[in-house]
């Protein structure tokens, strides 16, 4: 999940006295900052601390995304086909994302399938413009969500689940595999550096207990939420180590899109 340093605030320190309350809550704000567009409501103190500790709220920031996206479909097929409204809700999410993850996914599959070395895999990953590769499988990957929402039992579900449920790979991806970009030049530091797998596990918790309350409306969705997290951190976390021996920012984002489509994949069986 790469982003631009630019683009974070200015780095201060909390003060040893701040209560863990505030902590929290401005942690929070950040994961929110770091995964959306949606602006920062609350001033931050960013740091670098700050930043490990906002990996906690990937997965809750998923669960607000997805309730947008839920709250949008619904209205959207007030006047539209459910077609269309899908559409429509797959380039709100574009917008509300910034296609933070589909870039990632663009280029880790230019990076993969065009270098033959790590170090060069590594550099086909930092360079800006999009390749076949990466075209390819980022106009799949839409093409194929789209077709698997128009094909689940309960869209609205899908569409509340699905983010969450992603949101949780990368994190699993990194508890277990080492980082292996500059840390000095690297667009994703600030969530890679410091990761606590204590947080992973509060997460982890989170997930699977609202994946457990959505199992009132949809029996499998569980089932296919574990598959589509442990299974992907999984194979995917296994080709990364044999192709680039870790994990990179992009990478991350390419593990969430890939949960999204096996969750819904999943859901359409």
């Amino acid at each position: 999940m790469a982003t631009n340093p630019a683009s974070m605030p200015p780095e201060h320190h909390l003060s040893p006295n701040t209560p863990p309350t505030v902590r929290e809550w401005q942690a929070f704000w950040l994961a929110i900052g770091f995964l959306t567009r949606i602006p920062m409501l609350i001033q931050i103190d960013y740091s670098q601390r700050l930043m490990n500790q906002s990996s906690l709220y990937f997965p809750l920031v998923g669960l607000l995304l997805g309730v947008c996206y839920a709250g949008a479909y619904t209205l959207l097929t007030l006047a539209f086909s459910p077609i269309i409204s899908i559409i429509l809700v797959v380039i709100l999410h574009l917008w509300m994302t910034g296609a933070f993850h589909e870039d990632g996914l663009a280029d880790s599959v230019d990076a993969l399938g065009g270098g033959y070395t790590i170090e060069k895999r590594l550099e086909i990953m930092k360079d800006s413009r999009i390749g076949t590769y990466g075209t390819v499988a980022l106009v799949s990957a839409l093409a194929l969500k789209v077709a698997l929402l128009a094909e689940v039992r309960s869209v609205w579900l899908a569409l509340l689940a699905a983010p969450m449920v992603a949101r949780l790979t990368p994190l699993l991806i990194m508890g277990y595999l080492p980082y292996v970009t500059d840390p000095d030049k690297s667009k994703s530091k600030p969530v890679a550096d410091g990761f606590s797998r204590a947080r992973l596990a509060v997460a982890a918790a989170f997930t699977l207990c609202a994946s457990l309350a959505l199992t009132l409306y949809e029996p499998w969705i569980l089932l296919w939420g574990l598959c589509s997290t442990l299974g992907v951190a999984l194979i995917w976390g296994g080709y990364l180590r044999s192709q680039l021996d870790g994990y990179t920012g992009d990478t991350l984002g390419a593990s969430v899109v890939f949960s999204e489509l096996v969750l819904l994949l999943g859901l359409t069986i």
